[in-house]
């Protein structure tokens, strides 16, 4: 599988050349708009894992463009309709549902949500994927919780992709936690460096995660990587 960062919480991974593209937030990060041109991402499909704005900021552009499904809570949905945005799948946390090429399980995020409008968001999650190539873990953006202890009695992960930049999320050492209790070694850092509250030490980073035998892998924007 093919990871491709665009920043701070958005990214892609090619699934048998199905392209997922996760919480689209491009134009307004000043790290990854001079990089990466938003109207040159392909998606097949877009999850979003919760409503505040950088991570919906530009669905309803990409998914417009490229007519992508996209993934999403009941909220959310209805909030995309209301923006022209109609080929839309609601989930709801502890849902699972089969897309084809893969299969997607919403579990729980301890977060909040709220839509770039002001509106509800529903409830946050995060993804387990399901292909034939592997499965992986998007925490979305989430405090440490115990309720992490279920993902390996559902899937055994090639890799997991987990925000690290503390302040709005977990730290760095919450998320070595988590990395331990889902039994995932490849973690792909995510939600860092963007802005001032949540800068991180890279080189801290890697060693924390290297103490415990995992692997961080922090992808600079732009860049494609092969999970193996």
């Amino acid at each position: 599988m093919n990871f491709t960062y665009y920043g701070h919480s958005c990214f892609s991974v090619e699934v048998k050349g199905t392209k997922l593209l996760f919480d689209p937030f491009i134009t307004p990060n000043e790290l990854a708009n001079k990089v990466i041109d938003v109207d040159a991402i392909e998606a097949d499909y877009i999850l979003v894992s919760h409503g505040h704005a950088d991570h919906i900021a530009d669905c309803v552009r990409i998914a417009g463009r490229t007519g992508a499904k996209v993934i999403c809570s009941w909220e959310i949905y209805e909030w995309l309709g209301k923006q022209g945005i109609n080929n839309v799948h609601p989930m709801n946390t502890g849902g699972k549902w089969n897309f084809g090429n893969f299969t997607v399980k919403c579990v729980v995020a301890q977060h909040s949500s709220g839509l770039p409008d002001g509106s509800y968001g529903g409830n946050p999650f995060g993804f387990i994927v399901y292909t034939a190539d592997g499965n992986f873990y998007y925490s979305g953006d989430t405090a440490l919780t115990l309720d992490m202890q279920l993902i390996p009695a559902w899937a055994e992960l090639k890799f997991a992709v987990l925000p690290i930049g503390d302040n709005f999320t977990m730290d760095v050492a919450d998320a070595v936690h988590c990395a331990q209790m889902i039994k995932c070694q490849q973690i792909i850092g995510v939600h860092y460096d963007t802005f001032g509250f949540i800068k991180i030490d890279h080189a801290k980073a890697k060693k924390a995660f290297a103490d415990t035998s995992c692997v961080l892998h922090l992808v600079n924007i732009g860049e494609t990587v092969a999970m193996k």
